[in-house]
């Protein structure tokens, strides 16, 4: 099995993984790697250790060299150089009239190139707008158009739940996010409750779907009739999925109870409108809650 190092890059919680070859390294230590983007200043977050082979994407690539004080120093720089250029950049956006909103700037390592990146609405012609840049900056500009999510992860904020949002604190890959997921968990509809700050929906709706997906299998509808050994028939009210137990109403001739029972003690489940099997036809408790 293959000896890897999991570094981990500024602008994402994700940890990629790394040639180990023959160094020694300390925890937290910074290397200096080659990625897609080029050479890139990353921190080591998984020491020396052997993966599976399909755990990896290949080709694996070296590390180039543990960082050095210079390079320390290097990556300290095209940080204040960010910082400078960030509103002068902002302000080039809004010269151009161009649909875009400006979500984050950063140079490379070597410092030869400024990577911006915007979201809007549709494509943008932003031809004129480079050459503007590159002429003012005197060196290599690459504009990225990023979705949403991607803009969220990349800058962070606290999510409704008051925690940092899960996408730029530890998430590595999106998860596919369906409204259907809201429903299996009955949580509100209402966009402003199941959405996170990037304006989709929330990450954390995936993390346990599967869960309710299978116990939603054995839970009955509301507004559905049940039966019991022990409580007799009623309508059901609510669910808990997380209890495993139904709230139910039960008619009594001038009263009536609500009753929680586990799910495991419903016999028999008849959704509104459906036909009573012949075994309850002379069941006059389940008629009367289904006329």
């Amino acid at each position: 099995m293959p000896k890897i190092v999991g570094v981990k890059f500024k602008k994402s919680p994700k940890i990629y993984y790394f040639d180990a070859g023959n160094r020694e390294y300390k925890e937290n230590c910074f290397v200096i790697v080659e990625t897609a983007r080029g050479v890139e200043f990353g921190e080591v977050k998984i020491m020396p250790t052997e993966v599976r082979d399909e755990d990896i994407v290949a080709p694996l690539k070296p590390i180039i060299r543990i960082a050095t004080e210079k390079d320390i120093a290097q990556d300290k720089r095209n940080s204040e150089k960010r910082n400078e250029v960030y509103p002068l950049i902002e302000k080039k956006i809004a010269d151009s009239k161009l649909k875009m909103r400006l979500s984050d700037v950063e140079y490379t390592f070597d410092g030869n190139k400024l990577i911006i990146y915007f979201t809007a609405d549709s494509r943008i012609d932003f031809r004129e707008l480079v050459k503007d840049l590159a002429a003012s900056f005197r060196t290599r500009i690459e504009l990225r158009q990023i979705g949403p999510r991607d803009e969220c992860k990349m800058i962070g904020g606290l999510a409704p739940c008051g925690r940092a949002c899960c996408c730029s604190d530890h998430i590595s890959e999106f998860a596919h996010v369906t409204i259907k997921m809201a429903k299996n968990q009955n949580l509100s509809l209402n966009s402003a409750k199941i959405s996170g700050l990037c304006g989709r929906l929330m990450c954390c709706l995936a993390y346990e779907n599967d869960y309710y997906a299978e116990i939603n299998k054995h839970m009955p509808k509301v507004g559905s009739t049940i039966k019991t050994k022990k409580d007799g028939a009623g309508v059901v009210e609510s669910v808990n999925q997380l209890s495993d137990t139904v709230t139910f109403r039960k008619e009594k001739k001038d009263d009536v109870e609500h009753v929680v029972i586990p799910a495991a003690e419903i016999t028999a489940v008849y959704h509104k409108g459906a036909e009573i099997p012949d075994d309850d036809a002379d069941d006059e408790e389940l008629k009367k809650l289904q006329d």
